[in-house]
């Protein structure tokens, strides 16, 4: 806040509006004013030297400019200011009042049936005035106030007229017993100063001048004056009414019966409430406990289950080493045996021409057989071989169907559960409606008997589906996970027995591997001795640049209310490889860049696949089975 530099003088009212926006301020923005070291400083004087006072000594200093001759606003300031201190910082002052308290009972007096004007009213008079322009002009109702501090006023109100300040001031204070103590002790103050009401009618009766200003607690006499136009009882009948002690103290006493009951009203309800809320709790709490214990169930069955396909997967390779180590065993003695046989044929040399030609033909003959005999054992493997892969896309084929039988088995059940599900709740609504109109009637309790009956067969009647249909669950997992096992050995068997076949219909694509033929066309456009050197080059580097995780070229948009992730066609390496490569290297690289983002966007390595060339996409279980046994066929029918 800042001092306004207009110099513009103001009514006595536009101050008193101004000084009540400036504490309405204060009290929102609470600005700092204690400095760290405990002094103080004023939030309107921010530009001068002195910043750290004392709190009586700020205090001073708001109350002397507010009661100075300088501007309009900077005096309504720093009186708003001083209002301000007294009300939020009552504590610092020493030589004040403590703040009171609302008292919830009237204090004792003499007055009870005496008739006041409620809310508690003061008149004060006498207030000194001056004559001004051909007006009477008097202290602000402000300055007054912070003249009757003491009594803690809310506002102190002059009245005028057409003359203008009528000597005459109305003091407002609170509605509660501590307003009605301030008052009284507001009249005693000028009672015991001879300034109280009989003073002044004695002063008017004798026409005794008088300089001081006389005050007292507004009563009927005042409010049922002979002169209803005197501003005072026009005041005073306009904001006020007549009541007695006694009226006040039973108007609370009732106010306090209602918002008593009214507060046990509420602490009922909220009882009521906090019950309900316990006992969802508790079933929620119950429901949760169950399913817990469902989750170990699954969660133990689950790692028994993985042990046992860990059992056997180390069963299955000892095995299998096992036999490649016979095997090799095998192989190692039939080279030694050859070996032998060489070495024997080799002392045969030395013999006649005629033998050694004998020897020779015998070689020959023995070297055919072996070969014969190796031709046919091969044929023998391969057949061997193409049985096993047969057999296990029969096999493949067999759980992919089984797969599909319970998945419409699980179908079926889920829908029968939904079904058992309806009626039993069908069955709870007409139970309930029954229990509701029935009443003491011994057909409708009969009726009642039976159909609880029914309602707890069918509740058993869906713990059984329930059960069964986590069994089913629990093997539909199972299957798809031997499923997606099938499909990596169906994957790895192409790779050994069809050696990447480039013709074939059906086989492996390495997803995420960019095509070479692209940049072999680009380079040999641009690289004619070197096109071949190059392409592998760029296509080796830009295949490492698909592998850094850093780079992810690819923006969000939403197509038809739905997001998608694009190729960024603005990124700057894209940019760059299609100003020098051209449009099909582009393309290959970005084919690639969506393969890896599709099928492998964390490692971002290359990933086999099962394809349909033929189509351009993903090949289906079905797809490969039919085909190896189409090849299979094919090579049998060949031998």
């Amino acid at each position: 806040m800042d001092c306004s530099s207009d110099e513009t003088d103001y009514s006595d009212s536009e101050i008193e509006k101004f000084e009540e926006k400036e504490l309405l301020q204060l009290k929102v923005d609470k600005p700092k004013i204690k400095n760290a070291n405990g002094t103080w400083r004023c939030p309107f004087c921010l530009g001068k030297k002195k910043q750290e006072y004392k709190f009586k000594d700020l205090l001073q200093h708001a109350m002397g400019i507010g009661s100075s001759n300088r501007r309009g606003k900077e005096r309504a300031k720093h009186s708003a200011f001083v209002r301000y201190l007294r009300t939020q910082f009552a504590d610092e002052m020493g030589f004040l009042q403590p703040k009171h308290v609302v008292h919830e009972r009237p204090p004792s007096t003499d007055h009870k049936e005496e008739q006041f004007v409620w809310p508690w009213m003061g008149i004060l008079v006498n207030v000194p005035t001056e004559q001004k322009e051909g007006r009477r002009v008097g202290e602000s109702g402000s300055k007054l106030r912070d003249k009757l501090s003491c009594f803690n006023p809310i506002k102190v109100t002059p009245l005028w007229n057409f003359h203008g300040h009528t000597g005459c001031a109305i003091v407002d204070f609170n509605k509660d017993w501590g307003g009605f103590k301030d008052a009284m002790a507001f009249e005693n103050h000028y009672t015991m100063e001879r300034h109280g009401k009989r003073d002044w009618q004695e002063k008017k009766e004798k026409k005794y001048p008088s300089k001081s200003i006389h005050g007292w607690v507004a009563r009927a006499d005042d409010y049922h004056s002979v002169h209803s136009r005197d501003p005072i009882v026009v005041h005073l009948r306009k904001n006020g009414d007549l009541k007695t002690v006694n009226e006040l103290t039973k108007e609370g006493a009732r106010k306090t019966g209602k918002l008593v009951a009214n507060l046990a009203g509420q602490i009922d309800a909220q009882k009521k409430s906090l019950t309900e809320l316990e006992s969802k709790y508790n079933v929620a709490n119950m429901s949760l406990d169950r399913l817990m214990e469902q989750n170990d169930m699954m969660q133990q069955k689950h790692n028994e289950e993985m042990e046992r396909m860990q059992r056997l997967a180390r069963e299955s390779t000892r095995r299998i080493f096992e036999e490649n180590k016979k095997l090799k065993t095998d192989l190692d003695r039939k080279k030694r045996e050859l070996e032998s046989q060489g070495r024997k044929l080799d002392k045969l040399e030395a013999l006649t021409e005629m033998e050694k030609r004998n020897s020779m033909r015998r070689k020959e003959r023995y070297v055919n057989a072996k070969r014969n005999d190796s031709l046919q054992l091969a044929t023998l493997e391969q057949q061997k071989a193409d049985e096993s892969v047969l057999k296990l896309a029969e096999e493949h084929k067999r759980e992919k169907e089984e797969a599909l039988n319970k998945i419409i088995l699980l179908e079926k059940q889920l829908d029968a559960k939904q079904k058992l599900e309806m009626e039993i709740e069908q069955r709870k609504g007409q139970l309930k409606v029954m229990e509701h109109l029935g009443g003491d009637d011994d057909a409708v309790q009969k009726k009642m008997r039976e159909m609880s009956e029914e309602l707890k067969e069918k509740m058993e009647e869906m713990d059984d589906l329930e059960a069964l249909n986590q069994t089913l669950m629990i093997k539909e997992r199972r299957t798809n996970d031997e499923l997606v096992d099938a499909r990596k050995e169906l994957i790895q068997g192409l790779l050994d027995i069809m050696n990447m076949n480039s013709r074939a219909l059906i086989g492996i694509k390495r997803m995420g591997e960019i095509d070479q033929k692209a940049f072999q066309v680009a380079c040999k456009q641009r690289y004619v001795e070197d096109a071949d050197w190059k392409a592998a080059e760029f296509c080796s580097k830009w295949q490492e640049e698909l592998k850094k995780a850093d780079w992810h070229p690819f923006k969000i948009v939403t197509i038809a209310d739905k997001t998608t992730e694009v190729i960024d066609e603005e990124d700057e390496k894209l940019i760059e490889l299609r100003t020098e490569l051209g449009e099909e290297a582009y393309k290959a690289v970005t084919t690639a860049m969506l393969e890896v983002n599709e099928y492998n966007p964390s490692g971002k390595y290359i990933v086999p696949e099962l394809w349909n060339f033929k189509e351009g996409r993903k090949a289906t279980m079905k797809e490969v089975v039919q085909y190896i046994l189409k090849q299979w066929k094919t090579s049998k029918r060949k031998r």
